[in-house]
């Protein structure tokens, strides 16, 4: 029988949560401002972030989620995309598992899309 993983998204400037179990960045460019210490990441898995073309179209225009989400669904069956996206799902098995993200509205990211996929 299929669960529903926890998967929470957050912004990575935010301070780490005791729920928040493994704690991995998806964004392709590092945070600005951020140290590797400040962070508390487990891992930064840049793999799965949208293409380069696909982030500056969308350029975070909450207009434009709908189509963003959709191309980046399609993007995420290519092979290195399908690699990383099933990493993740594994990361997110058996326990908690907090997408990261230096946006600041992380409800129309990538880490929205990736934690949607991954809670079904």
């Amino acid at each position: 029988m299929a669960h529903n993983k926890t998967v929470h998204v957050r912004r990575v400037y935010d301070d780490p949560a005791q729920a928040d179990g493994t704690r991995v960045l998806v964004d392709r460019i590092w945070p600005r401002g951020m140290t590797k210490e400040k962070a508390h990441l487990d891992e930064w898995c840049k793999q799965a972030a949208p293409s380069t073309e696909l982030r500056k179209w969308y350029h975070h225009d909450p207009e434009r989620f709908t189509e963003f989400s959709r191309r980046y669904r399609t993007e995420l069956h290519d092979p290195q995309h399908a690699d990383a996206l099933n990493h993740l799902r594994e990361l997110a098995e058996d326990r908690p598992l907090t997408l990261l993200t230096a946006t600041k509205h992380p409800e129309i990211s990538e880490a929205e899309v990736l934690a949607e996929l991954l809670r079904h």
